[in-house]
């Protein structure tokens, strides 16, 4: 969702002083580390500087089913098309890149000068990283202390997304969280929300089915009339479901990710619904935990798909 709000809002975030920048919908929590984070820092604030305002006036075309990234004129809703573009006749429009598209500009400006070791914009969940040569990062994943993912430079990965139905955007399926590893952000963020659309039940549960009783959906545009959506059913609650509905769900959530690393720059995604967890691609190694570290591979573009 985007809409314009008063001004742009910064501040300091203890104890490792994080950047605070908020303006309307977008909220961005900023870490740059290295000789030149300072002016890292300032460059943020720049480019955060009338980002909502020019956006919006594109709305109503980023509402539509993607076009080339060269009917769009702000650089970020450019980067949105790019992320939602080639997903064949699946309904995406450039809004399902929105956050992660954001993250991605402002690092890039962030990082137009020498002298940063490790930064990150983390837009709502939706992250981009930027690493010197020799250094990584290790960030969460659905918020699980278990699981954890480390990215080193010596890789194609710089941005990772969560995407579900008890976030902050719209799902038309009944993932809690699905967690995507890309080459950017805004691809990260296109990818997580289609995979998450895709976990879903059987499609010829009928109505009085236990497990179809058992979620609640409502039009989007009840929730948001300028939804993208429109009256697609979104959904609201997820309450108990069955052994096989579950894996129904994983398995079309994990057909779905294999498809799209086929045609997009993502290492894979970890998929959770209720307590169950399925990780694809990512060339993970769990413990029995769920697990600890998905280690550092030296994944080509050429060699995503495992």
């Amino acid at each position: 969702m985007l809409a314009t709000a008063s001004s742009l809002q910064a501040s300091w975030l203890a104890p490792d002083n994080r950047l605070h920048l908020s303006h309307g919908p977008i909220d961005l929590i900023i870490k740059a580390e290295g000789q030149s984070a300072q002016l890292a820092y300032r460059k943020a604030v720049h480019a955060m500087q009338h980002l909502l305002e020019r956006l919006v006036v594109e709305l109503p075309d980023l509402r539509l089913r993607t076009a080339r990234p060269e009917r769009y004129l702000h650089p970020i809703a450019r980067r949105m098309a790019r992320a939602t573009g080639g997903y064949g006749k699946r309904f995406v429009t450039p809004m399902a890149a929105v956050a992660g598209a954001v993250a991605d500009h402002v690092l890039a400006a962030m990082t137009a000068e020498a002298g940063l070791t490790k930064a990150s914009v983390n837009n709502g969940g939706d992250i981009a990283f930027w690493l010197a040569d020799g250094h990584k990062v290790t960030a969460l994943m659905a918020n699980l202390d278990t699981a954890k993912c480390t990215i080193c430079s010596d890789t194609i990965w710089r941005g990772m997304a969560t995407s579900g139905f008890s976030g902050r955007s719209f799902s038309l399926g009944i993932a809690d969280a699905v967690v995507v590893l890309a080459d950017n952000a805004a691809n990260a963020d296109a990818a997580a929300t289609m995979i998450a659309n895709a976990v879903n039940l059987p499609p010829d549960l009928p109505p009085y089915h236990p497990d179809m009783q058992a979620i609640s959906r409502i039009p989007a545009h009840d929730l948001l009339p300028e939804s993208d959506l429109g009256n697609q059913l979104v959904t609201r609650q997820v309450g108990a479901l069955s052994a096989a509905s579950i894996n129904y769900a994983l398995n079309a959530g994990e057909d779905e990710t294999r498809a799209i690393m086929a045609i997009k720059p993502i290492a894979g995604a970890l998929i959770r619904v209720k307590d169950h967890i399925r990780v694809v691609g990512l060339n993970h190694n769990l413990d029995q935990n769920l697990g600890s570290n998905f280690l550092c591979q030296r994944y080509h573009q050429k060699e995503m798909i495992p």
